[in-house]
Protein backbone atom coordinates (compact mmCIF):
# COMPACT_ATOMS: atom_id res chain seq x y z
CA UNK A 1 0.00 0.00 0.00
CA UNK A 2 1.25 3.65 -0.91
CA UNK A 3 2.24 5.80 1.64
CA UNK A 4 -0.87 8.47 0.05
CA UNK A 5 -2.74 5.53 0.85
CA UNK A 6 -1.51 4.85 4.52
CA UNK A 7 -1.80 8.80 4.80
CA UNK A 8 -5.47 8.65 3.74
CA UNK A 9 -6.60 6.05 5.96
CA UNK A 10 -4.73 8.12 9.39
CA UNK A 11 -6.37 11.47 8.26
CA UNK A 12 -9.91 9.82 7.99
CA UNK A 13 -9.32 7.59 11.47
CA UNK A 14 -8.13 10.61 13.37
CA UNK A 15 -11.37 12.71 11.89
CA UNK A 16 -13.38 10.00 13.42
CA UNK A 17 -11.43 9.84 16.59
CA UNK A 18 -12.64 14.25 17.23
CA UNK A 19 -16.30 13.49 16.37
CA UNK A 20 -15.88 10.25 18.75
CA UNK A 21 -14.20 12.11 21.81
CA UNK A 22 -17.01 15.14 21.05
CA UNK A 23 -19.89 12.74 21.26
CA UNK A 24 -18.79 10.69 24.32
CA UNK A 25 -18.21 14.15 26.18
CA UNK A 26 -21.23 15.06 25.61
CA UNK A 27 -22.79 12.16 26.70
CA UNK A 28 -21.28 12.07 29.55
CA UNK A 29 -22.30 15.14 30.46
CA UNK A 30 -25.91 14.27 29.85
CA UNK A 31 -26.32 16.29 26.58
CA UNK A 32 -25.08 19.94 28.23
CA UNK A 33 -22.09 21.23 27.55
CA UNK A 34 -21.95 23.54 30.42
CA UNK A 35 -20.97 20.15 32.75
CA UNK A 36 -18.02 20.03 30.81
CA UNK A 37 -14.86 21.63 32.07
CA UNK A 38 -13.90 22.74 28.50
CA UNK A 39 -15.91 23.11 25.42
CA UNK A 40 -16.89 19.64 23.64
CA UNK A 41 -14.44 20.60 20.65
CA UNK A 42 -11.82 19.90 23.17
CA UNK A 43 -12.52 16.84 24.15
CA UNK A 44 -12.51 15.88 19.97
CA UNK A 45 -8.98 17.23 20.14
CA UNK A 46 -7.86 15.63 22.91
CA UNK A 47 -8.92 11.98 21.25
CA UNK A 48 -7.91 13.16 17.63
CA UNK A 49 -4.15 14.14 19.23
CA UNK A 50 -4.14 10.59 20.97
CA UNK A 51 -4.58 9.09 17.54
CA UNK A 52 -3.01 11.37 14.87
CA UNK A 53 0.85 12.21 17.21
CA UNK A 54 1.72 8.57 17.92
CA UNK A 55 0.46 6.78 14.30
CA UNK A 56 2.50 9.57 12.22
CA UNK A 57 5.81 9.18 14.02
CA UNK A 58 5.13 5.57 13.64
CA UNK A 59 4.15 6.58 9.93
CA UNK A 60 7.28 8.55 9.06
CA UNK A 61 9.46 6.18 11.27
CA UNK A 62 8.70 3.39 9.03
CA UNK A 63 9.01 5.27 5.89
CA UNK A 64 12.43 6.03 6.83
CA UNK A 65 13.91 2.44 7.64
CA UNK A 66 11.78 0.66 5.43
CA UNK A 67 13.84 0.57 1.73
CA UNK A 68 16.87 0.61 3.65
CA UNK A 69 15.96 -2.80 6.03
CA UNK A 70 14.64 -4.32 2.90
CA UNK A 71 17.64 -3.51 0.87
CA UNK A 72 19.92 -4.60 3.24
CA UNK A 73 17.37 -8.02 3.36
CA UNK A 74 17.64 -8.30 -0.41
CA UNK A 75 21.93 -7.98 -0.11
CA UNK A 76 22.12 -10.33 2.02
CA UNK A 77 20.05 -12.89 0.32
CA UNK A 78 22.87 -12.61 -2.92
CA UNK A 79 24.79 -15.96 -3.34
CA UNK A 80 28.18 -15.51 -2.50
CA UNK A 81 29.84 -15.36 -5.77
CA UNK A 82 27.63 -11.56 -6.43
CA UNK A 83 29.00 -9.98 -2.93
CA UNK A 84 32.84 -9.14 -4.20
CA UNK A 85 32.93 -6.50 -1.70
CA UNK A 86 32.98 -3.83 -4.55
CA UNK A 87 31.27 -1.31 -2.98
CA UNK A 88 30.31 0.76 -6.45
CA UNK A 89 29.41 -2.85 -8.18
CA UNK A 90 27.35 -3.89 -5.59
CA UNK A 91 25.47 -0.27 -5.90
CA UNK A 92 25.10 -0.85 -9.67
CA UNK A 93 23.31 -4.47 -8.72
CA UNK A 94 21.43 -3.19 -5.96
CA UNK A 95 20.19 -0.21 -8.70
CA UNK A 96 19.29 -3.11 -11.06
CA UNK A 97 17.05 -5.09 -8.70
CA UNK A 98 15.57 -1.71 -7.45
CA UNK A 99 14.41 -1.09 -11.17
CA UNK A 100 14.00 -4.48 -12.34
CA UNK A 101 11.40 -4.37 -9.25
CA UNK A 102 9.52 -1.30 -10.40
CA UNK A 103 9.61 -2.19 -13.94
CA UNK A 104 12.25 0.36 -15.00
CA UNK A 105 14.80 -0.81 -17.71
CA UNK A 106 18.15 -2.09 -16.24
CA UNK A 107 21.98 -1.34 -16.51
CA UNK A 108 22.77 -4.71 -18.03
CA UNK A 109 21.74 -8.13 -18.55
CA UNK A 110 18.65 -9.94 -16.45
CA UNK A 111 19.84 -12.64 -14.98
CA UNK A 112 18.07 -15.41 -12.69
CA UNK A 113 19.92 -14.47 -9.39
CA UNK A 114 18.85 -10.12 -9.89
CA UNK A 115 15.15 -11.64 -11.12
CA UNK A 116 15.17 -13.88 -7.90
CA UNK A 117 16.48 -10.55 -5.56
CA UNK A 118 13.80 -8.25 -7.42
CA UNK A 119 10.96 -10.47 -7.05
CA UNK A 120 12.28 -11.06 -3.06
CA UNK A 121 12.31 -7.07 -3.20
CA UNK A 122 8.86 -6.52 -4.08
CA UNK A 123 7.80 -9.57 -1.79
CA UNK A 124 9.26 -7.45 1.09
CA UNK A 125 7.90 -3.79 0.31
CA UNK A 126 4.37 -5.76 -0.81
CA UNK A 127 4.69 -7.39 3.03
CA UNK A 128 6.29 -3.88 4.92
CA UNK A 129 3.71 -2.07 3.51
CA UNK A 130 0.65 -3.97 4.66
CA UNK A 131 2.14 -4.68 7.62
CA UNK A 132 2.80 -0.60 8.45
CA UNK A 133 -1.18 0.05 7.77
CA UNK A 134 -1.87 -2.79 10.21
CA UNK A 135 0.06 -1.78 12.86
CA UNK A 136 -0.73 1.91 12.25
CA UNK A 137 -4.93 1.16 12.21
CA UNK A 138 -4.48 -0.74 15.11
CA UNK A 139 -2.29 1.31 16.97
CA UNK A 140 -4.72 4.22 15.47
CA UNK A 141 -7.56 2.55 17.27
CA UNK A 142 -5.97 1.39 20.29
CA UNK A 143 -5.56 5.43 20.70
CA UNK A 144 -8.78 6.45 19.82
CA UNK A 145 -10.38 4.18 22.77
CA UNK A 146 -7.77 4.38 25.35
CA UNK A 147 -8.35 8.45 25.17
CA UNK A 148 -12.38 8.20 25.18
CA UNK A 149 -11.90 5.73 27.86
CA UNK A 150 -10.10 9.29 29.93
CA UNK A 151 -13.24 11.51 28.70
CA UNK A 152 -15.38 12.16 31.81
CA UNK A 153 -17.11 16.11 32.89
CA UNK A 154 -13.85 16.95 34.65
CA UNK A 155 -10.95 15.94 32.41
CA UNK A 156 -9.20 19.68 31.30
CA UNK A 157 -9.05 18.92 28.01
CA UNK A 158 -8.70 21.94 26.97
CA UNK A 159 -4.86 22.61 29.56
CA UNK A 160 -3.67 19.14 27.60
CA UNK A 161 -4.43 20.23 24.53
CA UNK A 162 -3.39 23.34 24.72
CA UNK A 163 0.15 22.37 26.19
CA UNK A 164 0.20 19.27 23.41
CA UNK A 165 -0.41 21.97 20.64
CA UNK A 166 2.81 24.43 22.48
CA UNK A 167 5.03 21.19 22.11
CA UNK A 168 4.23 20.88 19.11
CA UNK A 169 4.79 24.91 17.77
CA UNK A 170 7.81 24.47 20.09
CA UNK A 171 8.80 21.04 18.00
CA UNK A 172 8.28 22.81 14.49
CA UNK A 173 10.47 26.12 15.92
CA UNK A 174 13.43 23.90 16.60
CA UNK A 175 13.04 21.94 13.71
CA UNK A 176 13.35 25.51 11.69
CA UNK A 177 16.28 26.35 14.08
CA UNK A 178 18.11 23.57 13.14
CA UNK A 179 17.28 23.82 9.16
CA UNK A 180 19.07 27.39 9.36
CA UNK A 181 21.90 25.85 11.32
CA UNK A 182 22.58 23.15 9.11
CA UNK A 183 22.43 24.78 5.95
CA UNK A 184 25.06 27.39 7.58
CA UNK A 185 27.30 24.83 8.87
CA UNK A 186 27.08 22.76 5.45
CA UNK A 187 28.31 25.97 3.64
CA UNK A 188 31.12 26.61 6.59
CA UNK A 189 32.42 22.95 6.20
CA UNK A 190 32.66 22.79 2.32
CA UNK A 191 33.98 26.11 2.34
CA UNK A 192 36.61 25.45 4.34
CA UNK A 193 37.95 22.67 2.52
CA UNK A 194 38.06 25.36 -0.77
CA UNK A 195 40.07 27.58 1.54
CA UNK A 196 42.24 24.68 1.95
CA UNK A 197 42.80 24.84 -1.39
CA UNK A 198 42.92 28.22 -2.57
CA UNK A 199 43.61 30.85 -0.35
CA UNK A 200 40.86 33.10 1.14
CA UNK A 201 42.85 36.33 0.40
CA UNK A 202 42.90 35.33 -3.19
CA UNK A 203 39.39 34.49 -3.28
CA UNK A 204 38.05 37.76 -1.70
CA UNK A 205 40.36 40.31 -3.08
CA UNK A 206 41.30 38.36 -6.39
CA UNK A 207 40.92 40.36 -9.69
CA UNK A 208 41.01 37.20 -12.38
CA UNK A 209 37.57 34.45 -11.76
CA UNK A 210 38.57 31.18 -14.23
CA UNK A 211 37.89 28.20 -12.00
CA UNK A 212 39.12 25.61 -14.60
CA UNK A 213 41.06 23.26 -13.09
CA UNK A 214 42.62 20.13 -14.46
CA UNK A 215 40.49 16.93 -14.13
CA UNK A 216 43.42 14.74 -13.59
CA UNK A 217 46.91 15.12 -12.69
CA UNK A 218 49.00 14.30 -15.41
CA UNK A 219 46.50 16.36 -17.95
CA UNK A 220 48.08 19.62 -18.85
CA UNK A 221 45.16 22.34 -18.00
CA UNK A 222 44.78 25.46 -15.86
CA UNK A 223 45.44 26.03 -12.66
CA UNK A 224 42.58 27.89 -12.21
CA UNK A 225 42.14 31.51 -10.77
CA UNK A 226 39.70 32.40 -7.95
CA UNK A 227 39.55 35.90 -7.67
CA UNK A 228 35.55 36.77 -6.51
CA UNK A 229 35.82 40.25 -6.98
CA UNK A 230 34.10 40.35 -10.57
CA UNK A 231 31.51 37.92 -9.30
CA UNK A 232 30.73 40.66 -6.80
CA UNK A 233 31.16 43.53 -8.78
CA UNK A 234 28.75 42.34 -11.59
CA UNK A 235 26.42 41.32 -8.93
CA UNK A 236 26.41 44.94 -7.48
CA UNK A 237 25.99 46.24 -11.10
CA UNK A 238 23.22 44.67 -11.73
CA UNK A 239 21.79 45.19 -8.25
CA UNK A 240 21.87 49.19 -8.57
CA UNK A 241 20.17 48.89 -12.00
CA UNK A 242 17.71 46.64 -10.78
CA UNK A 243 17.05 49.02 -7.52
CA UNK A 244 17.00 52.23 -9.92
CA UNK A 245 14.11 50.98 -11.46
CA UNK A 246 12.09 49.14 -8.88
CA UNK A 247 12.41 51.95 -6.73
CA UNK A 248 11.34 55.10 -7.82
CA UNK A 249 8.87 53.20 -9.38
CA UNK A 250 7.38 51.05 -6.97
CA UNK A 251 7.42 53.61 -3.90
CA UNK A 252 5.82 56.31 -6.35
CA UNK A 253 3.30 54.09 -7.84
CA UNK A 254 2.57 53.32 -3.74
CA UNK A 255 1.82 56.35 -2.59
CA UNK A 256 -0.20 57.32 -6.06
CA UNK A 257 -2.20 54.06 -4.85
CA UNK A 258 -2.43 54.72 -1.16
CA UNK A 259 -3.03 58.27 -1.10
CA UNK A 260 -4.46 59.55 -4.76
CA UNK A 261 -5.82 56.92 -6.72
CA UNK A 262 -9.45 56.25 -6.44
CA UNK A 263 -10.94 53.25 -5.28
CA UNK A 264 -11.71 51.57 -8.47
CA UNK A 265 -8.40 52.73 -9.80
CA UNK A 266 -6.35 51.07 -6.85
CA UNK A 267 -8.57 48.05 -6.83
CA UNK A 268 -7.62 47.85 -10.62
CA UNK A 269 -3.70 48.67 -10.61
CA UNK A 270 -2.66 46.82 -7.25
CA UNK A 271 -3.34 43.56 -8.83
CA UNK A 272 -2.15 44.17 -12.09
CA UNK A 273 1.28 45.33 -10.76
CA UNK A 274 1.33 41.99 -8.41
CA UNK A 275 0.73 39.97 -11.31
CA UNK A 276 4.77 40.91 -11.96
CA UNK A 277 5.82 39.00 -9.09
CA UNK A 278 3.88 35.80 -9.97
CA UNK A 279 5.62 35.63 -13.70
CA UNK A 280 8.36 32.67 -14.09
CA UNK A 281 11.76 34.73 -14.08
CA UNK A 282 12.95 32.32 -17.09
CA UNK A 283 10.00 34.04 -18.80
CA UNK A 284 11.28 37.91 -17.89
CA UNK A 285 14.64 36.24 -19.01
CA UNK A 286 13.21 35.25 -22.51
CA UNK A 287 11.78 38.88 -22.64
CA UNK A 288 15.07 40.12 -21.48
CA UNK A 289 16.85 38.18 -24.12
CA UNK A 290 14.82 38.43 -26.89
CA UNK A 291 13.41 42.22 -26.68
CA UNK A 292 15.19 44.43 -24.58
CA UNK A 293 18.96 43.71 -25.27
CA UNK A 294 18.27 43.76 -29.29
CA UNK A 295 16.45 47.23 -28.52
CA UNK A 296 19.10 48.55 -26.19
CA UNK A 297 21.53 47.54 -29.06
CA UNK A 298 20.17 48.81 -31.70
CA UNK A 299 19.61 52.53 -29.65
CA UNK A 300 23.08 52.45 -28.84
CA UNK A 301 24.43 52.26 -32.32
CA UNK A 302 21.95 55.26 -33.11
CA UNK A 303 23.24 57.10 -30.84
CA UNK A 304 27.15 55.85 -30.95
CA UNK A 305 27.25 53.62 -28.17
CA UNK A 306 28.65 49.86 -28.21
CA UNK A 307 26.01 47.36 -26.39
CA UNK A 308 26.86 44.53 -26.14
CA UNK A 309 24.05 41.89 -26.82
CA UNK A 310 24.69 40.87 -23.54
CA UNK A 311 24.31 43.31 -21.06
CA UNK A 312 24.03 44.31 -16.89
CA UNK A 313 21.96 47.41 -18.14
CA UNK A 314 19.57 44.65 -20.08
CA UNK A 315 19.42 42.31 -17.30
CA UNK A 316 19.19 45.27 -14.48
CA UNK A 317 16.46 46.77 -16.20
CA UNK A 318 14.19 43.78 -16.48
CA UNK A 319 15.04 42.45 -13.00
CA UNK A 320 14.20 45.61 -12.39
CA UNK A 321 10.29 45.26 -13.52
CA UNK A 322 10.30 41.72 -12.11
CA UNK A 323 10.99 43.23 -8.69
CA UNK A 324 8.52 46.41 -8.49
CA UNK A 325 5.81 44.88 -6.78
CA UNK A 326 8.00 44.09 -3.65
CA UNK A 327 8.38 47.39 -3.43
CA UNK A 328 5.12 48.87 -4.41
CA UNK A 329 2.86 46.36 -2.67
CA UNK A 330 4.75 46.27 0.67
CA UNK A 331 5.22 50.00 0.46
CA UNK A 332 1.49 50.42 -0.11
CA UNK A 333 0.82 48.26 2.92
CA UNK A 334 2.79 50.60 5.19
CA UNK A 335 1.83 53.20 3.77
CA UNK A 336 -1.79 52.59 4.58
CA UNK A 337 -0.92 51.18 7.98
CA UNK A 338 -0.37 55.06 9.24
CA UNK A 339 -3.22 56.35 11.46
CA UNK A 340 -5.29 58.61 9.76
CA UNK A 341 -5.09 60.41 12.92
CA UNK A 342 -1.55 61.97 11.80
CA UNK A 343 -3.15 62.72 8.13
CA UNK A 344 -5.57 64.76 9.97
CA UNK A 345 -3.17 66.93 12.29
CA UNK A 346 -1.07 67.66 9.41
CA UNK A 347 -3.72 68.70 7.11
CA UNK A 348 -5.48 70.54 10.60
CA UNK A 349 -2.14 72.81 10.52
CA UNK A 350 -2.80 74.07 7.26
CA UNK A 351 -0.19 71.49 5.50
CA UNK A 352 -0.85 70.51 2.40
CA UNK A 353 -1.37 66.86 0.90
CA UNK A 354 1.92 66.56 -0.80
CA UNK A 355 3.83 68.27 2.64
CA UNK A 356 1.76 65.44 4.77
CA UNK A 357 3.03 62.67 2.37
CA UNK A 358 6.50 64.10 2.54
CA UNK A 359 6.89 65.27 6.40
CA UNK A 360 4.52 63.04 7.96
CA UNK A 361 2.99 59.75 5.99
CA UNK A 362 6.54 58.93 4.48
CA UNK A 363 9.12 59.47 7.65
CA UNK A 364 6.27 57.50 9.48
CA UNK A 365 5.99 54.20 7.27
CA UNK A 366 9.59 54.67 6.86
CA UNK A 367 10.92 51.20 8.63
CA UNK A 368 7.93 49.70 6.53
CA UNK A 369 9.69 50.90 3.34
CA UNK A 370 13.33 50.35 3.93
CA UNK A 371 12.16 46.64 5.03
CA UNK A 372 10.14 46.66 1.51
CA UNK A 373 13.61 47.87 -0.03
CA UNK A 374 16.10 45.28 1.42
CA UNK A 375 13.49 42.39 0.52
CA UNK A 376 14.10 43.88 -3.53
CA UNK A 377 17.61 43.84 -2.81
CA UNK A 378 17.54 40.54 -1.53
CA UNK A 379 15.62 39.34 -4.95
CA UNK A 380 17.99 40.55 -6.89
CA UNK A 381 21.01 39.85 -5.48
CA UNK A 382 19.43 36.13 -5.69
CA UNK A 383 18.42 36.19 -8.89
CA UNK A 384 19.77 33.36 -11.75
CA UNK A 385 17.99 33.02 -14.81
CA UNK A 386 17.56 36.71 -15.68
CA UNK A 387 21.37 36.76 -15.66
CA UNK A 388 22.34 33.86 -17.28
CA UNK A 389 20.18 35.02 -20.47
CA UNK A 390 20.70 38.64 -20.69
CA UNK A 391 24.30 39.34 -18.98
CA UNK A 392 26.09 36.54 -19.69
CA UNK A 393 28.32 34.19 -18.14
CA UNK A 394 31.67 35.97 -18.64
CA UNK A 395 33.30 36.93 -15.05
CA UNK A 396 34.46 40.66 -16.51
CA UNK A 397 35.22 43.42 -14.13
CA UNK A 398 33.89 46.53 -14.83
CA UNK A 399 31.13 49.01 -13.84
CA UNK A 400 29.73 50.19 -17.50
CA UNK A 401 26.47 48.55 -17.64
CA UNK A 402 27.12 48.24 -21.71
CA UNK A 403 29.12 45.59 -20.89
CA UNK A 404 28.10 41.63 -20.10
CA UNK A 405 29.01 40.83 -16.34
CA UNK A 406 27.86 38.00 -14.15
CA UNK A 407 27.04 37.33 -10.86
CA UNK A 408 27.43 34.89 -7.84
CA UNK A 409 24.19 32.94 -8.19
CA UNK A 410 24.97 32.15 -12.30
CA UNK A 411 28.51 31.16 -11.42
CA UNK A 412 27.35 28.94 -8.23
CA UNK A 413 24.80 27.10 -10.76
CA UNK A 414 27.37 27.48 -13.53
CA UNK A 415 30.36 25.40 -11.15
CA UNK A 416 27.64 22.69 -10.02
CA UNK A 417 26.93 21.22 -13.48
CA UNK A 418 29.54 19.49 -15.32
CA UNK A 419 32.03 16.63 -15.01
CA UNK A 420 34.76 18.13 -12.71
CA UNK A 421 35.07 16.13 -9.21
CA UNK A 422 33.34 17.06 -6.25
CA UNK A 423 36.31 17.62 -4.07
CA UNK A 424 37.88 19.56 -6.82
CA UNK A 425 38.62 23.69 -5.84
CA UNK A 426 35.77 24.50 -9.04
CA UNK A 427 33.17 22.81 -7.18
CA UNK A 428 33.91 23.78 -4.00
CA UNK A 429 34.33 27.11 -4.88
CA UNK A 430 30.53 27.07 -5.22
CA UNK A 431 29.75 26.74 -1.61
CA UNK A 432 32.59 29.48 -0.71
CA UNK A 433 29.98 31.96 -2.88
CA UNK A 434 27.41 30.85 -1.24
CA UNK A 435 28.87 31.38 2.21
CA UNK A 436 29.51 35.31 0.26
CA UNK A 437 26.24 35.42 -0.64
CA UNK A 438 24.43 34.28 3.02
CA UNK A 439 26.63 36.94 4.60
CA UNK A 440 25.39 39.91 2.25
CA UNK A 441 21.69 38.77 2.68
CA UNK A 442 22.32 38.49 6.50
CA UNK A 443 23.95 41.70 6.54
CA UNK A 444 21.30 43.63 4.46
CA UNK A 445 18.58 42.18 6.99
CA UNK A 446 20.77 43.25 10.03
CA UNK A 447 20.20 46.79 8.17
CA UNK A 448 17.14 46.70 7.49
CA UNK A 449 16.12 45.56 11.48
CA UNK A 450 18.22 48.16 12.96
CA UNK A 451 16.64 50.66 10.83
CA UNK A 452 13.07 49.62 11.64
CA UNK A 453 14.24 49.43 15.82
CA UNK A 454 15.65 53.37 15.26
CA UNK A 455 11.99 54.49 13.76
CA UNK A 456 9.23 52.42 15.66
CA UNK A 457 9.75 54.12 18.85
CA UNK A 458 8.83 57.72 17.44
CA UNK A 459 5.72 56.52 16.09
CA UNK A 460 4.21 53.61 18.22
Amino acid sequence: MSFTFVLGALIILTVAGFYMGRSRSLADAGGTAQRLHSRPHYYGYFVALWCGIPTLLILGVWTMFQTPIIEMLVQNSLPETMLNGDPAEMSLIMNDIRNLASGNITSGEITPQIQAAADHYVSLNTTSSLAKFVVILAIGIAAIAFARSKINPALRARNQVEKTMMAILIVCSVIAILTTVGIVMSLVFESWRFFEKVSPAEFLFGLEWSPQTALRSDQVGASGAFGAIPLFAGTMLISLVAMCVAGPVGLLSAIYMAEYAPTKVRGAVKPALEVLAGIPTVVYGFFAALTVAPFLRDQGTMFGLDISSESALAAGLVMGIMIIPFVSSLSDDVINAVPQSLREGSLGLGATKSETIKRVILPAALPGIVGSFMLAISRAIGETMIVVMAAGLGANLTANPLEAVTTVTVQIVTLLVGDQEFDSAKTLAAFALGLVLFCVTLCLNIIAMAVVNKYREQYD
